[in-house]
Protein backbone atom coordinates (compact mmCIF):
# COMPACT_ATOMS: atom_id res chain seq x y z
CA UNK A 1 0.00 0.00 0.00
CA UNK A 2 1.03 3.60 -0.43
CA UNK A 3 3.20 5.23 2.24
CA UNK A 4 1.49 7.53 4.67
CA UNK A 5 2.35 10.10 7.30
CA UNK A 6 0.11 11.40 10.05
CA UNK A 7 2.57 13.58 11.92
CA UNK A 8 0.94 16.31 13.94
CA UNK A 9 2.50 19.62 12.96
CA UNK A 10 1.98 22.58 15.32
CA UNK A 11 -0.04 25.59 14.24
CA UNK A 12 1.82 28.78 13.37
CA UNK A 13 0.63 30.39 16.62
CA UNK A 14 1.74 27.41 18.74
CA UNK A 15 5.12 27.34 16.96
CA UNK A 16 5.62 31.06 17.60
CA UNK A 17 4.74 30.73 21.29
CA UNK A 18 6.82 27.63 22.02
CA UNK A 19 9.78 28.96 20.05
CA UNK A 20 10.03 32.35 21.79
CA UNK A 21 13.17 32.94 23.92
CA UNK A 22 11.13 33.51 27.09
CA UNK A 23 9.16 30.28 26.68
CA UNK A 24 12.32 28.37 25.78
CA UNK A 25 13.94 29.58 28.98
CA UNK A 26 10.94 28.58 31.07
CA UNK A 27 10.69 25.16 29.39
CA UNK A 28 14.41 24.57 29.90
CA UNK A 29 14.21 25.56 33.59
CA UNK A 30 11.26 23.22 34.10
CA UNK A 31 13.06 20.37 32.34
CA UNK A 32 16.21 20.85 34.43
CA UNK A 33 14.21 20.80 37.67
CA UNK A 34 12.27 17.70 36.61
CA UNK A 35 15.50 16.01 35.45
CA UNK A 36 17.14 16.50 38.82
CA UNK A 37 14.17 14.91 40.56
CA UNK A 38 14.18 12.02 38.11
CA UNK A 39 17.92 11.51 38.52
CA UNK A 40 17.57 11.29 42.29
CA UNK A 41 14.59 8.94 42.02
CA UNK A 42 16.37 6.52 39.66
CA UNK A 43 19.46 6.40 41.86
CA UNK A 44 17.29 5.37 44.82
CA UNK A 45 15.57 2.46 43.04
CA UNK A 46 16.07 -1.09 44.28
CA UNK A 47 16.70 -2.93 40.98
CA UNK A 48 15.25 -6.38 41.76
CA UNK A 49 12.16 -4.96 43.49
CA UNK A 50 11.45 -2.59 40.62
CA UNK A 51 11.88 -5.31 38.02
CA UNK A 52 9.55 -7.73 39.80
CA UNK A 53 6.88 -5.00 39.96
CA UNK A 54 7.35 -4.35 36.23
CA UNK A 55 6.86 -8.04 35.42
CA UNK A 56 3.75 -8.31 37.59
CA UNK A 57 2.19 -5.30 35.83
CA UNK A 58 3.02 -6.68 32.38
CA UNK A 59 1.54 -10.11 33.16
CA UNK A 60 -1.58 -8.62 34.74
CA UNK A 61 -2.12 -6.31 31.76
CA UNK A 62 -1.81 -9.12 29.18
CA UNK A 63 -3.57 -11.96 31.01
CA UNK A 64 -6.65 -11.85 28.73
CA UNK A 65 -4.69 -11.85 25.47
CA UNK A 66 -4.31 -15.02 23.45
CA UNK A 67 -0.72 -15.36 24.66
CA UNK A 68 -1.72 -14.68 28.26
CA UNK A 69 -4.42 -17.35 28.19
CA UNK A 70 -2.11 -19.88 26.53
CA UNK A 71 0.51 -19.38 29.25
CA UNK A 72 -1.74 -19.10 32.28
CA UNK A 73 -0.95 -15.47 33.10
CA UNK A 74 -3.91 -15.36 35.50
CA UNK A 75 -2.16 -17.89 37.75
CA UNK A 76 1.37 -16.42 37.67
CA UNK A 77 2.53 -14.92 40.97
CA UNK A 78 6.18 -13.98 40.57
CA UNK A 79 9.35 -14.32 38.53
CA UNK A 80 9.85 -18.05 39.14
CA UNK A 81 6.26 -18.81 38.12
CA UNK A 82 6.62 -16.70 35.02
CA UNK A 83 9.83 -18.42 33.94
CA UNK A 84 8.23 -21.82 34.48
CA UNK A 85 5.23 -20.87 32.33
CA UNK A 86 6.90 -18.93 29.50
CA UNK A 87 9.76 -20.46 27.50
CA UNK A 88 12.49 -18.45 25.79
CA UNK A 89 11.55 -17.47 22.25
CA UNK A 90 13.45 -16.02 19.33
CA UNK A 91 11.67 -13.66 16.95
CA UNK A 92 11.26 -16.48 14.45
CA UNK A 93 9.46 -18.61 17.03
CA UNK A 94 7.17 -15.76 18.10
CA UNK A 95 6.38 -14.94 14.47
CA UNK A 96 5.51 -18.53 13.67
CA UNK A 97 3.55 -19.22 16.86
CA UNK A 98 1.58 -15.98 17.22
CA UNK A 99 2.17 -13.19 14.73
CA UNK A 100 2.28 -14.57 11.20
CA UNK A 101 -1.34 -15.74 10.94
CA UNK A 102 -2.75 -12.47 12.32
CA UNK A 103 -0.37 -9.89 10.83
CA UNK A 104 -0.95 -7.00 10.21
CA UNK A 105 -4.00 -6.89 12.50
CA UNK A 106 -2.84 -7.88 15.96
CA UNK A 107 -5.85 -7.46 18.25
CA UNK A 108 -5.31 -8.88 21.75
CA UNK A 109 -2.77 -11.40 20.47
CA UNK A 110 0.28 -10.88 22.67
CA UNK A 111 -0.66 -7.43 24.01
CA UNK A 112 -4.11 -5.96 24.74
CA UNK A 113 -5.72 -3.85 22.05
CA UNK A 114 -4.51 -3.33 18.50
CA UNK A 115 -0.81 -2.89 17.74
CA UNK A 116 -0.61 0.45 15.85
CA UNK A 117 2.98 0.18 14.59
CA UNK A 118 5.55 -2.33 13.41
CA UNK A 119 9.24 -1.44 13.44
CA UNK A 120 10.81 -3.09 10.41
CA UNK A 121 14.31 -4.40 10.80
CA UNK A 122 16.48 -7.01 9.18
CA UNK A 123 19.24 -6.61 11.74
CA UNK A 124 22.74 -6.25 10.37
CA UNK A 125 23.00 -9.52 8.50
CA UNK A 126 21.16 -10.82 5.45
CA UNK A 127 18.15 -12.08 7.38
CA UNK A 128 14.56 -11.58 6.35
CA UNK A 129 12.64 -8.51 7.46
CA UNK A 130 11.35 -8.63 11.02
CA UNK A 131 8.10 -6.97 12.07
CA UNK A 132 8.58 -5.88 15.68
CA UNK A 133 5.31 -4.82 17.37
CA UNK A 134 5.31 -1.28 18.80
CA UNK A 135 2.39 -0.47 21.11
CA UNK A 136 1.33 2.94 22.41
CA UNK A 137 2.79 1.86 25.74
CA UNK A 138 6.10 1.13 24.02
CA UNK A 139 6.16 4.61 22.49
CA UNK A 140 5.71 6.01 26.02
CA UNK A 141 8.35 3.59 27.35
CA UNK A 142 10.94 4.76 24.83
CA UNK A 143 10.14 8.39 25.63
CA UNK A 144 10.50 7.80 29.38
CA UNK A 145 13.85 6.04 28.95
CA UNK A 146 15.15 8.85 26.72
CA UNK A 147 14.07 11.45 29.27
CA UNK A 148 15.84 9.46 32.00
CA UNK A 149 19.01 9.44 29.90
CA UNK A 150 18.78 13.23 29.51
CA UNK A 151 18.15 13.59 33.25
CA UNK A 152 21.52 11.93 33.92
CA UNK A 153 23.13 14.28 31.40
CA UNK A 154 21.60 17.33 33.10
CA UNK A 155 22.79 16.09 36.51
CA UNK A 156 26.36 15.76 35.20
CA UNK A 157 26.29 18.99 33.20
CA UNK A 158 25.37 21.42 35.92
CA UNK A 159 23.90 24.00 33.56
CA UNK A 160 22.23 22.41 30.56
CA UNK A 161 20.53 24.56 27.89
CA UNK A 162 19.08 21.82 25.67
CA UNK A 163 15.73 23.56 25.21
CA UNK A 164 17.27 26.90 24.26
CA UNK A 165 17.88 25.39 20.83
CA UNK A 166 16.85 22.29 18.89
CA UNK A 167 17.63 18.61 19.37
CA UNK A 168 18.62 16.99 16.07
CA UNK A 169 17.53 13.36 15.61
CA UNK A 170 19.22 11.79 12.58
CA UNK A 171 17.01 8.83 11.75
CA UNK A 172 15.43 7.03 8.86
CA UNK A 173 12.47 8.24 6.87
CA UNK A 174 9.15 8.89 8.58
CA UNK A 175 7.40 7.62 5.46
CA UNK A 176 5.49 4.67 6.87
CA UNK A 177 3.58 2.05 4.92
CA UNK A 178 -0.02 1.31 5.92
CA UNK A 179 -0.54 -2.45 5.54
CA UNK A 180 -4.01 -2.18 7.14
CA UNK A 181 -6.26 0.68 8.26
CA UNK A 182 -4.85 2.24 11.40
CA UNK A 183 -1.65 0.16 11.27
CA UNK A 184 1.67 1.60 10.08
CA UNK A 185 5.11 0.11 9.65
CA UNK A 186 8.60 1.34 8.87
CA UNK A 187 11.76 2.66 10.48
CA UNK A 188 11.60 2.94 14.28
CA UNK A 189 12.99 6.47 14.15
CA UNK A 190 10.15 7.35 11.80
CA UNK A 191 7.61 6.06 14.30
CA UNK A 192 9.25 8.14 17.02
CA UNK A 193 9.25 11.25 14.83
CA UNK A 194 5.54 10.93 14.10
CA UNK A 195 4.79 10.57 17.81
CA UNK A 196 6.44 13.86 18.80
CA UNK A 197 3.86 16.12 20.43
CA UNK A 198 3.07 19.34 18.49
CA UNK A 199 4.24 21.53 21.39
CA UNK A 200 7.62 19.76 21.34
CA UNK A 201 8.36 20.30 17.65
CA UNK A 202 9.83 23.75 18.30
CA UNK A 203 12.60 21.99 20.20
CA UNK A 204 13.36 19.18 17.74
CA UNK A 205 14.85 18.90 14.26
CA UNK A 206 14.24 17.99 11.45
CA UNK A 207 10.71 19.09 10.61
CA UNK A 208 8.48 16.44 9.09
CA UNK A 209 8.86 17.65 5.52
CA UNK A 210 12.59 16.85 5.75
CA UNK A 211 12.17 13.70 7.82
CA UNK A 212 9.80 12.35 5.15
CA UNK A 213 12.54 12.31 2.49
CA UNK A 214 13.27 8.67 1.61
CA UNK A 215 16.39 9.21 -0.53
CA UNK A 216 19.23 9.16 1.99
CA UNK A 217 21.74 11.21 -0.02
CA UNK A 218 19.23 13.99 -0.77
CA UNK A 219 18.02 13.89 2.81
CA UNK A 220 21.53 14.17 4.28
CA UNK A 221 22.34 17.18 2.11
CA UNK A 222 19.04 18.88 2.98
CA UNK A 223 19.51 18.19 6.69
CA UNK A 224 23.00 19.70 6.62
CA UNK A 225 21.91 22.76 4.63
CA UNK A 226 19.00 23.49 6.98
CA UNK A 227 20.81 22.33 10.08
CA UNK A 228 23.68 24.82 9.84
CA UNK A 229 21.13 27.62 10.29
CA UNK A 230 19.72 26.13 13.50
CA UNK A 231 20.83 26.45 17.13
CA UNK A 232 21.57 22.75 17.63
CA UNK A 233 22.10 21.64 21.22
CA UNK A 234 21.92 17.85 20.80
CA UNK A 235 22.56 15.46 17.91
CA UNK A 236 21.59 11.78 17.94
CA UNK A 237 22.19 8.93 15.50
CA UNK A 238 24.27 5.96 14.39
CA UNK A 239 28.01 6.90 14.52
CA UNK A 240 28.84 6.26 10.85
CA UNK A 241 25.87 8.33 9.64
CA UNK A 242 26.63 11.08 12.15
CA UNK A 243 30.14 11.40 10.71
CA UNK A 244 28.67 11.71 7.22
CA UNK A 245 26.34 14.46 8.47
CA UNK A 246 29.15 16.29 10.26
CA UNK A 247 31.32 16.31 7.13
CA UNK A 248 28.44 17.78 5.08
CA UNK A 249 27.88 20.43 7.75
CA UNK A 250 31.54 21.44 7.65
CA UNK A 251 31.52 21.61 3.83
CA UNK A 252 28.46 23.87 3.84
CA UNK A 253 29.40 26.05 6.80
CA UNK A 254 33.09 26.42 6.00
CA UNK A 255 33.89 25.81 9.67
CA UNK A 256 36.81 23.72 10.85
CA UNK A 257 34.91 21.77 13.51
CA UNK A 258 31.33 20.93 14.48
CA UNK A 259 31.89 22.80 17.74
CA UNK A 260 32.35 25.97 15.67
CA UNK A 261 29.43 25.24 13.35
CA UNK A 262 27.11 24.59 16.31
CA UNK A 263 28.54 26.58 19.23
CA UNK A 264 25.63 25.64 21.52
CA UNK A 265 26.00 21.89 20.95
CA UNK A 266 26.41 20.14 24.31
CA UNK A 267 25.48 16.49 23.70
CA UNK A 268 26.02 13.88 20.97
CA UNK A 269 24.00 10.70 21.51
CA UNK A 270 25.29 7.67 19.61
CA UNK A 271 24.05 4.09 19.46
CA UNK A 272 23.55 1.05 17.28
CA UNK A 273 27.18 -0.09 17.21
CA UNK A 274 30.12 -0.15 19.60
CA UNK A 275 31.61 3.33 19.68
CA UNK A 276 35.29 2.65 20.41
CA UNK A 277 36.48 2.56 16.78
CA UNK A 278 34.83 5.97 16.15
CA UNK A 279 35.93 7.76 19.31
CA UNK A 280 39.05 9.48 17.95
CA UNK A 281 37.30 10.59 14.76
CA UNK A 282 34.46 12.12 16.80
CA UNK A 283 36.77 13.98 19.15
CA UNK A 284 38.66 15.41 16.20
CA UNK A 285 35.63 16.54 14.20
CA UNK A 286 33.74 17.92 17.21
CA UNK A 287 36.74 19.98 18.26
CA UNK A 288 35.45 20.92 21.73
CA UNK A 289 36.06 18.80 24.84
CA UNK A 290 32.92 20.15 26.54
CA UNK A 291 30.65 18.40 23.99
CA UNK A 292 29.64 15.23 25.79
CA UNK A 293 29.45 11.88 24.00
CA UNK A 294 26.50 9.83 25.27
CA UNK A 295 25.98 6.15 24.53
CA UNK A 296 22.41 4.89 24.09
CA UNK A 297 21.52 1.20 23.91
CA UNK A 298 18.14 1.21 22.19
CA UNK A 299 16.78 -1.31 19.73
CA UNK A 300 13.51 -2.11 18.00
CA UNK A 301 12.42 -4.21 20.98
CA UNK A 302 12.86 -1.36 23.47
CA UNK A 303 15.22 1.14 25.09
CA UNK A 304 17.57 -1.02 27.17
CA UNK A 305 20.24 1.22 28.71
CA UNK A 306 22.11 4.52 28.50
CA UNK A 307 25.60 5.70 29.27
CA UNK A 308 26.06 6.60 32.93
CA UNK A 309 28.15 9.81 33.10
CA UNK A 310 29.63 8.91 36.45
CA UNK A 311 30.94 5.46 35.54
CA UNK A 312 31.31 5.28 31.76
CA UNK A 313 29.22 2.09 31.70
CA UNK A 314 25.69 1.51 30.45
CA UNK A 315 22.96 1.78 33.10
CA UNK A 316 19.92 -0.45 32.65
CA UNK A 317 16.63 1.44 32.39
CA UNK A 318 14.56 -0.29 35.06
CA UNK A 319 11.09 1.18 35.42
CA UNK A 320 9.68 1.79 31.94
CA UNK A 321 7.85 -1.41 31.05
CA UNK A 322 10.67 -3.84 30.21
CA UNK A 323 11.54 -6.91 32.27
CA UNK A 324 15.03 -8.33 31.71
CA UNK A 325 16.36 -11.86 31.89
CA UNK A 326 19.94 -12.91 31.26
CA UNK A 327 21.12 -16.29 29.97
CA UNK A 328 24.81 -17.31 29.98
CA UNK A 329 25.79 -17.28 26.31
CA UNK A 330 27.19 -20.80 26.39
CA UNK A 331 23.81 -22.10 27.63
CA UNK A 332 21.63 -20.29 25.11
CA UNK A 333 21.13 -23.33 22.89
CA UNK A 334 20.86 -25.79 25.78
CA UNK A 335 17.54 -27.66 26.33
CA UNK A 336 17.01 -25.94 29.70
CA UNK A 337 19.22 -22.84 29.91
CA UNK A 338 19.65 -21.05 33.23
CA UNK A 339 17.56 -17.88 33.32
CA UNK A 340 18.84 -15.14 35.59
CA UNK A 341 17.32 -11.77 36.43
CA UNK A 342 18.47 -8.80 38.47
CA UNK A 343 18.04 -10.71 41.73
CA UNK A 344 20.75 -13.24 40.86
CA UNK A 345 22.96 -12.06 37.98
CA UNK A 346 26.72 -11.94 38.51
CA UNK A 347 29.33 -9.47 37.32
CA UNK A 348 31.82 -10.65 34.72
CA UNK A 349 29.57 -13.20 32.97
CA UNK A 350 28.75 -12.86 29.26
CA UNK A 351 24.94 -13.02 29.07
CA UNK A 352 22.43 -13.10 26.22
CA UNK A 353 19.74 -10.45 26.78
CA UNK A 354 16.10 -11.57 27.03
CA UNK A 355 13.22 -9.08 27.36
CA UNK A 356 9.51 -9.10 28.11
CA UNK A 357 7.92 -5.83 27.05
CA UNK A 358 4.87 -3.60 27.04
CA UNK A 359 4.49 -4.37 23.34
CA UNK A 360 3.83 -8.09 23.84
CA UNK A 361 7.26 -9.67 23.52
CA UNK A 362 7.63 -12.37 26.16
CA UNK A 363 11.00 -13.85 27.20
CA UNK A 364 12.20 -12.69 23.82
CA UNK A 365 15.85 -13.41 22.90
CA UNK A 366 16.87 -10.17 21.17
CA UNK A 367 20.27 -11.39 19.97
CA UNK A 368 22.49 -9.05 22.04
CA UNK A 369 25.08 -9.97 24.65
CA UNK A 370 26.20 -7.98 27.69
CA UNK A 371 28.45 -8.27 30.71
CA UNK A 372 27.59 -6.81 34.11
CA UNK A 373 30.19 -4.49 35.58
CA UNK A 374 28.02 -3.86 38.66
CA UNK A 375 24.77 -5.42 39.88
CA UNK A 376 23.56 -2.56 42.11
CA UNK A 377 23.40 -0.19 40.36
CA UNK A 378 22.92 -2.39 37.27
CA UNK A 379 25.77 -1.31 34.98
CA UNK A 380 26.59 -3.29 31.84
CA UNK A 381 28.95 -3.40 28.89
CA UNK A 382 27.57 -4.32 25.48
CA UNK A 383 29.72 -7.22 24.27
CA UNK A 384 28.14 -7.99 20.91
CA UNK A 385 25.57 -10.14 19.19
CA UNK A 386 24.77 -13.79 19.73
CA UNK A 387 25.23 -14.17 15.96
CA UNK A 388 28.34 -11.99 15.95
CA UNK A 389 30.98 -14.58 16.68
CA UNK A 390 33.93 -15.52 14.55
CA UNK A 391 34.76 -19.17 15.03
CA UNK A 392 34.93 -20.70 11.58
CA UNK A 393 38.19 -22.38 12.61
CA UNK A 394 37.54 -22.83 16.36
CA UNK A 395 38.98 -19.45 17.41
CA UNK A 396 35.87 -18.30 19.36
CA UNK A 397 36.23 -14.56 18.92
CA UNK A 398 33.34 -12.40 20.07
CA UNK A 399 32.32 -8.98 18.84
CA UNK A 400 33.68 -7.10 21.87
CA UNK A 401 37.15 -8.58 21.41
CA UNK A 402 37.38 -7.69 17.72
CA UNK A 403 35.91 -4.21 18.27
CA UNK A 404 38.46 -3.51 20.96
CA UNK A 405 41.39 -4.88 18.96
CA UNK A 406 40.51 -2.81 15.87
CA UNK A 407 40.42 0.36 18.00
CA UNK A 408 43.69 -0.48 19.81
CA UNK A 409 45.54 -1.36 16.60
CA UNK A 410 44.39 1.81 14.84
CA UNK A 411 45.38 4.02 17.79
CA UNK A 412 48.79 2.32 18.04
CA UNK A 413 49.35 3.17 14.37
CA UNK A 414 48.29 6.79 14.86
CA UNK A 415 45.09 6.23 12.86
CA UNK A 416 41.35 6.04 13.43
CA UNK A 417 39.19 3.20 12.11
CA UNK A 418 35.72 4.11 10.90
CA UNK A 419 33.68 1.30 9.42
CA UNK A 420 35.07 -2.21 9.20
CA UNK A 421 34.09 -5.83 8.62
CA UNK A 422 35.68 -9.24 9.14
CA UNK A 423 34.78 -12.74 8.01
CA UNK A 424 36.40 -16.07 7.20
CA UNK A 425 37.84 -17.14 3.88
CA UNK A 426 38.05 -20.90 3.46
CA UNK A 427 41.21 -22.21 1.79
CA UNK A 428 41.81 -25.91 2.32
CA UNK A 429 42.02 -26.97 5.96
CA UNK A 430 43.11 -23.65 7.46
CA UNK A 431 41.71 -20.61 5.74
CA UNK A 432 42.12 -17.11 7.19
CA UNK A 433 40.34 -13.99 8.43
CA UNK A 434 39.66 -11.23 5.92
CA UNK A 435 39.43 -7.72 7.37
CA UNK A 436 38.10 -4.75 5.43
CA UNK A 437 38.71 -1.40 7.12
CA UNK A 438 37.82 2.14 6.08
CA UNK A 439 39.96 4.58 8.04
CA UNK A 440 39.07 8.14 8.96
CA UNK A 441 41.76 10.36 7.49
CA UNK A 442 45.13 8.95 6.44
CA UNK A 443 45.29 5.14 6.68
CA UNK A 444 48.20 3.50 8.52
CA UNK A 445 50.69 1.08 7.10
CA UNK A 446 48.44 -1.95 6.49
CA UNK A 447 51.02 -4.53 7.50
CA UNK A 448 51.70 -2.78 10.81
CA UNK A 449 47.97 -2.46 11.49
CA UNK A 450 47.22 -6.15 10.96
CA UNK A 451 50.20 -7.21 13.09
CA UNK A 452 49.07 -5.00 15.96
CA UNK A 453 45.51 -6.26 15.49
CA UNK A 454 46.69 -9.86 15.64
CA UNK A 455 48.80 -9.19 18.75
CA UNK A 456 45.89 -7.58 20.59
CA UNK A 457 43.49 -10.40 19.68
CA UNK A 458 46.08 -12.93 20.91
CA UNK A 459 46.23 -11.04 24.22
CA UNK A 460 42.45 -10.95 24.60
CA UNK A 461 41.53 -14.48 23.58
CA UNK A 462 43.43 -17.67 24.47
CA UNK A 463 41.62 -19.76 21.83
CA UNK A 464 42.65 -17.32 19.12
CA UNK A 465 46.24 -17.39 20.35
CA UNK A 466 46.25 -21.19 20.27
CA UNK A 467 44.94 -21.19 16.69
CA UNK A 468 47.71 -18.81 15.63
CA UNK A 469 50.41 -21.42 16.27
CA UNK A 470 52.91 -21.02 13.45
CA UNK A 471 52.62 -23.64 10.73
CA UNK A 472 49.57 -25.39 12.15
CA UNK A 473 46.97 -22.67 12.65
CA UNK A 474 45.59 -19.45 11.27
CA UNK A 475 47.98 -17.17 9.39
CA UNK A 476 48.12 -13.44 9.98
CA UNK A 477 44.81 -12.00 8.77
CA UNK A 478 44.39 -10.49 5.34
CA UNK A 479 43.61 -6.78 5.20
CA UNK A 480 41.89 -4.58 2.64
CA UNK A 481 42.13 -0.84 3.20
CA UNK A 482 38.98 0.55 1.58
CA UNK A 483 38.71 4.04 0.10
CA UNK A 484 36.71 6.71 1.93
CA UNK A 485 32.99 6.19 1.38
CA UNK A 486 33.33 2.53 0.41
CA UNK A 487 31.03 1.12 3.07
CA UNK A 488 28.41 3.77 2.39
CA UNK A 489 28.55 2.84 -1.30
CA UNK A 490 28.16 -0.86 -0.50
CA UNK A 491 25.27 -0.22 1.89
CA UNK A 492 23.60 1.95 -0.75
CA UNK A 493 23.93 -0.86 -3.28
CA UNK A 494 22.26 -3.21 -0.77
CA UNK A 495 19.41 -0.76 -0.16
CA UNK A 496 20.51 -0.26 3.46
CA UNK A 497 22.00 3.22 3.51
CA UNK A 498 21.18 5.60 6.33
CA UNK A 499 18.78 5.73 9.25
CA UNK A 500 18.99 2.78 11.63
CA UNK A 501 20.91 0.54 9.21
CA UNK A 502 24.35 -0.46 10.44
CA UNK A 503 27.38 -1.93 8.69
CA UNK A 504 27.58 -5.67 9.54
CA UNK A 505 30.77 -6.11 11.54
CA UNK A 506 31.27 -9.87 11.55
CA UNK A 507 30.25 -12.68 9.24
CA UNK A 508 30.49 -16.20 10.63
CA UNK A 509 29.95 -17.95 7.30
CA UNK A 510 31.99 -15.86 4.85
CA UNK A 511 29.26 -15.20 2.26
CA UNK A 512 28.71 -11.57 3.23
CA UNK A 513 32.46 -10.99 3.37
CA UNK A 514 32.89 -12.40 -0.13
CA UNK A 515 30.06 -10.15 -1.37
CA UNK A 516 31.73 -7.08 0.15
CA UNK A 517 35.15 -7.86 -1.30
CA UNK A 518 33.67 -8.57 -4.72
CA UNK A 519 31.80 -5.26 -4.65
CA UNK A 520 34.90 -3.27 -3.65
CA UNK A 521 36.95 -4.92 -6.39
CA UNK A 522 34.29 -4.25 -9.00
CA UNK A 523 33.93 -0.58 -8.00
CA UNK A 524 37.66 0.09 -7.71
CA UNK A 525 37.33 1.02 -4.03
CA UNK A 526 40.36 -0.84 -2.67
CA UNK A 527 43.15 1.50 -1.55
CA UNK A 528 45.66 -1.15 -0.47
CA UNK A 529 45.59 -4.87 0.15
CA UNK A 530 47.75 -7.28 2.14
CA UNK A 531 47.35 -11.04 1.77
CA UNK A 532 47.08 -13.42 4.71
CA UNK A 533 50.24 -14.87 6.20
Amino acid sequence: MAPTSTGREPSALLAAITGSPIVRGLVNAGFVARSRRRHAAVRSLRPAEVQERVLRRLVRKARDTRFGRDHGFGRIEGVAGYQAAVPLRTYEALWGDYLRDRYPILDDVTWPGRIPYFALTSGTTQGATKYIPVSREMVASNRKAAETMLAFHVASRGRSRLFHGRMFFLGGTTQLEEPAPGVRQGDLSGIAALEVEPASRAYTFPPLELALESDWDRKLSALAERGVRERITLVSGVPSWLLMLFRRVLEISGKATIGEAWPELELVVHGGVKFDPYAEAFRAILGRPDIRLQDAYACSEGFIAFGDPGTGHLRLALDHGLFYEFVPVEELDAPSPTRHWLADVRAGVNYAVVVSTCAGLWSHVIGDTVRFESVDPPLITFTGRTRYTLSAFGEHLINEEVEGAVAVAAAACGASAGDWHVGPVFRGELGFHQYVVEFVGDPPDPDEFRRRLDADLSRRNADYLAHRAEGVGLPLPALIVAREGSFASWMRARGKLGGQNKVPRMDSGGKLTADLVEYLQGQGLIEREVAAG
